[in-house]
């Protein structure tokens, strides 16, 4: 009886979690375009947190160099538009892949790094990264370029969304921009979710809370990190080139800005809860109000959000859903792991007397 009301909560909070993304989806039927757009950014850098929490909340892995992902996405899918002249959902896929392709060196190189000096290597690529970008006249040199004219009103499936919601094409691509990023941020939930209670997952987090150990039980820190590192460049790939697609023009300064998409996430993380599922959801709405309020106070916005980000590391670690989960006992998408029961079946092993040696 006594795992009753777990139980009914667990399923409550599901429905809740289903009819919460049922609403979103519905949103551009009766929205404004305006708040559309909002979501939208708001879906983008949700994205971006939980990509950068498995890493850093995870895997132990504090990258700096995430903007790096971001931009090599953007201009992989810019190149795929402009020079070969494909669908810009197609250049989205590429994006994400490439970056994933790019990951592979820079892990090679940052992994042979620790700590502090991990976080610094992956900033050091992603700014050779940035330089590289600058170099490649056939996307604007360090001006940057930008995308044909049209060239979100032409991706497939526009045509079909603006007769069903009946709007403009510019605002039927919004939808469709808006339904990715929805999309995105549910599928990286729902696989964070299904991984981290996984063995593999399990093992993740046991190289992130002791590696001497973790390969004592035969856990292989390298693959794991490895994997994640790889999957999470796709995943911000992805990110970035449909960030980059609604924005519509790209120079090196913009796509690989540490402070748009590095600080800002870390910022989001940390104030959520490093180390949580829903902290980036919670730490990216008060991130989006915070943005909302104080924006037009220009460089006091910057440092409001520093203080309160120093704030939360020094009175609540945790950050705000661990703090909220502590006191009130919430549990949502638990990661907790229970040792399996002993039965009669499988007694447990124990060692056989040892009998001295006959002379």
């Amino acid at each position: 009886m006594s795992m009753f009301p777990k139980v009914a909560g667990r399923l409550a909070m599901t429905l809740i979690g289903v009819a919460g993304v049922l609403t979103l989806a519905a949103l551009p039927f009766f929205a404004p375009r305006a708040v559309i757009q909002d979501l939208f950014g708001v879906l983008t850098l949700l994205v971006l947190a939980m990509n950068w929490n498995m890493l850093a909340g995870f895997a132990g892995l504090v990258s700096v160099g995430q903007q790096a992902f971001v931009g090599i996405g953007a201009y992989a899918m810019f190149a795929a538009i402009i020079v070969f002249d494909l669908d810009p959902l197609v250049g989205i896929v590429i994006g994400g892949l490439v970056a994933m392709v790019f990951s592979m060196p820079m892990a090679y190189f940052a992994f042979r790094l620790n700590g502090a000096y991990f976080a610094i290597g992956t900033w050091v690529v992603a700014d050779i990264a940035r330089l590289a970008a600058s170099q490649v006249t056939a996307l604007g040199g360090g001006t940057g370029t930008s995308l044909p004219k049209g060239t979100a009103k032409a991706m497939i499936g526009v045509d079909e969304i603006r007769a069903l919601l009946r709007v403009s094409s510019a605002a039927a691509a919004d939808a469709l921009a808006y339904w990715i990023a929805l999309a995105l941020a549910v599928v990286m939930l729902v696989a964070s979710y299904l991984f981290l209670r996984s063995r593999m997952g399990l093992g993740l987090q046991a190289v992130r809370d002791n590696i001497t150990a973790a390969r004592a039980v035969g856990v292989d820190p390298l693959i794991l990190k490895s994997a994640v590192f790889l999957l999470c460049a796709f995943g911000t790939g992805l990110c970035g080139a449909l960030i980059f697609l609604q924005i519509t023009r790209i120079t090196p300064n913009a796509a690989f800005s540490v402070i748009d998409w590095t600080a800002f996430v870390i910022f989001i993380v940390v104030i959520g809860g490093i180390g949580t599922l829903p902290g980036p959801i919670v730490g990216v709405i008060v991130f989006y109000i915070l943005q909302r309020v104080f924006a037009d106070y220009g460089t006091v916005y910057l440092i409001l959000l520093g203080l309160i980000g120093i704030g939360t590391m020094l009175f609540a670690r945790r950050g705000l859903w661990g703090t909220l989960a502590d006191r009130f006992g919430i549990e949502l998408f638990s990661l907790r792991h229970r040792a399996p029961k002993l039965t009669a079946a499988a007694p447990a092993r124990t060692l056989a007397p040892i009998k001295p040696a006959a002379h």
